[in-house]
C-alpha cells in the first residue's frame, strides 16, 4: 500500500504493517488507521497516520530501554483488540523528542498494545506508579547497563 508520510514522503508499506486503533490514541481519537514505518534511527519506528500525513509518532520497544519494565493490563481490556494469549502482544511506547534539546523521553505510562495476529492496537494507561509519561531514554539505558 502506498502511504504519504511525514518523514519520508510517499513510500510503499506492506499490508502486515497497517494497524487499526479502534479507539484512537489519547488526544487523537479521531485517527484510527496507522502504518508502522521504518525510521532512519533503529530501533525506532514511525507510527504514521493514514488519515493525516502530518500526524506521526516516533515509537520504540520499551523493553530495549528498560529490563524491568512491566505492563499489567487486565484481560478485559486486551479482549477489546482480540488478544487471546501473551504471544499475540507487541508493546511499544511513544517517544518525545523535544525541539529545545532537552531529554528524549518515552511514555512508559501509556504504552501501545498491538495484537500481531489481527493488527488491532490500543493505547492503555498503566496504574503502576513506577512508570511515567516522560522516562528519560538515556538515563534508562544507563541504568540498564549498570544492572
Amino acid at each position: 500500500m502506498e502511504v504519504m508520510t511525514k518523514a519520508k514522503g510517499r513510500i510503499d508499506i506492506p499490508e502486515e504493517r497497517i494497524l487499526t486503533i479502534p479507539e484512537g490514541l489519547f488526544g487523537f481519537e479521531q485517527y484510527t488507521k496507522f502504518a508502522l514505518c521504518d525510521s532512519d534511527y533503529e530501533p525506532f519506528l514511525w507510527l504514521q497516520s493514514l488519515e493525516d500525513m502530518n500526524l506521526a509518532f516516533l515509537i520504540v520497544d520499551p523493553f530495549l530501554i528498560s529490563s524491568n519494565y512491566e505492563t499489567d493490563i487486565d484481560d478485559e481490556s486486551l479482549a477489546k483488540i482480540g488478544i487471546e494469549s501473551p504471544e499475540d502482544i507487541i508493546i511499544m511506547t511513544i517517544v518525545t523528542v523535544p525541539q529545545d534539546g532537552s531529554a528524549i523521553t518515552a511514555n512508559f505510562q501509556g504504552p501501545l498494545v498491538i495484537n500481531k495476529k489481527n493488527r488491532q492496537c490500543m493505547q492503555v494507561i498503566l496504574s503502576d506508579n513506577r512508570w511515567t509519561t516522560k522516562v528519560n531514554i538515556i538515563d534508562a539505558l544507563k541504568a540498564k547497563g549498570d544492572e
